[in-house]
């Protein structure tokens, strides 16, 4: 079956075939045709041009419905769907008590200090079974959908036992195959300490490398493995120590890092040549650095730093030194409760101080190879998967994170299927 989009006021995220990320001044432009059509076959991007086009004049006006869906766009934008590279979607209940908290003062640190935070979420799921985890994970995973996002990184980490972080895991398989969208899965068992081993961390590390993923590995559930390097958390050692066993079985490693301070995560990152490092709201020119020829995407976070009152991370510096930036949503219930990618790139605007095309492509393709799919997804290019949002009229790019809250999105086509 044939799509044909036209009338579309901008065609925005255009990109040439092999462009899988977008670095330092090239991160400025955004490709764009007015008055333009896209043309989609079997869910994949097979044409674009305007509108004025000899080929989209003669499928327009010759073509039946039996043979071509037609699809006005009205004059709106069409783009790519965000993707999201960095969430933790999968998790029971919420944590609406600890907002409290944090109105009343108390720090995410204190408040995970006081066996708060990851634990608490780590208990609840303990007692949620896999069936009610997956059905209260797919109400969000609806949302992001109606937002806009087409690809999304799901964590683990909520778990913090052998059995309930291959919960975690299995429930992510599920939606893997049950939503339209692409999803990837990431094994977070180095999110915290579980509370049976309160005091005894070099043992609970020696529980995520010698117990936790030789059975993530055998059941195939995990396309990276992630550790929350930071103050409070794990060190570099154990960060290293973690990495170099999930090395043996082969799975991408990502990394979180410099949260709550300057930890050595993005170097530990590097060096084991982690497709991400995300949060970044505490970094230093050291970073910078060590980034400088890397396969490693920074990604920064903006809904924490929003939620949580700290630190914006250094967006516009990384562009500045000729690097990368991904930006995501780090949606989860205790410090991102959002997983609205347009008020991530609305964020990026307003509080890093990137400019619309800068934040458009850190929630676009840049995410996308974050997430290891830019080959596929992120952008307009023929050949990629036609995840593409359909907007009303606007008069801008600017207007889309400007406004943020305005409601623009007329529809949403994930492999050319409207939701």
């Amino acid at each position: 079956m044939k799509t044909v989009i036209h009338n579309i006021g901008t065609l925005a995220g255009i990109l040439p075939e092999g462009t899988l990320r977008l670095e330092g001044e090239a991160m400025n432009n955004v490709g764009c045709i007015n008055n333009a059509y896209l043309t989609i076959e079997d869910g994949i991007i097979t044409g674009f041009g305007p509108m004025d086009d000899d080929c989209v004049r003669g499928v327009s006006e010759t073509t039946s419905h039996a043979e071509a869906d037609l699809i006005d766009a009205k004059g709106g934008f069409v783009m790519p769907c965000f993707c999201d590279s960095h969430t933790h979607i999968v998790y029971a209940g919420c944590r609406d008590g600890e907002f409290r908290d944090k109105i009343a003062g108390l720090s995410y640190e204190e408040i995970a200090a006081r066996g708060g935070g990851i634990l608490n979420s780590a208990d609840l799921l303990h007692e949620t079974s896999e069936d009610e985890l997956y059905e209260q994970s797919m109400v969000r995973v609806r949302e992001i959908m109606a937002m806009g996002t087409g690809a999304v990184e799901i964590k683990s980490g909520y778990g913090l036992t052998v059995e309930d972080e291959l919960k975690m895991l299995r429930v992510i398989r599920r939606i893997k195959e049950t939503a339209p969208i692409t999803v990837k899965a990431n094994f977070l068992g180095a999110h915290a300490v579980g509370r049976a081993y309160r005091g005894r961390q070099s043992e609970y590390v020696d529980l995520v490398c010698n117990e936790m993923l030789p059975r993530v590995a055998a059941e195939g559930l995990a396309d990276f493995v992630d550790v929350f390097c930071d103050e409070g958390f794990f060190t570099v050692e154990e960060t290293d120590r973690i990495l170099a066993a999930a090395a043996r079985y082969g799975i991408v490693p990502k990394i979180h890092a410099n949260e709550l301070g300057v930890s050595g995560g993005v170097q530990v990152g590097v060096r084991h040549g982690a497709l991400s490092v995300d949060h970044l709201e505490k970094t230093t020119d050291a970073e910078i650095e060590a980034l400088r020829g890397s396969r490693t995407m920074p990604t920064m976070l903006p809904g924490c730093s929003f939620f949580l009152g700290i630190p914006f991370g250094r967006a516009k510096d990384y562009i500045q030194a000729g690097l990368p930036v991904a930006l995501a949503s780090d949606y989860n219930p205790g410090s991102s409760p959002s997983g609205n990618m347009r008020f991530v790139m609305a964020l990026g605007c307003i509080r890093m101080r990137l400019t619309p095309e800068q934040s458009f492509n850190a929630c676009t393709i840049n995410t996308a190879y974050a997430m290891g799919v830019s080959d596929k997804l992120g952008s307009i290019t023929v050949g990629k998967k036609a995840n593409l949002i359909i907007t009303k009229p606007v008069p801008s790019l600017a207007f889309i994170p400007y406004s943020h809250q305005t409601p623009v999105i007329e529809k949403v086509l994930i492999g050319g299927i409207a939701l």
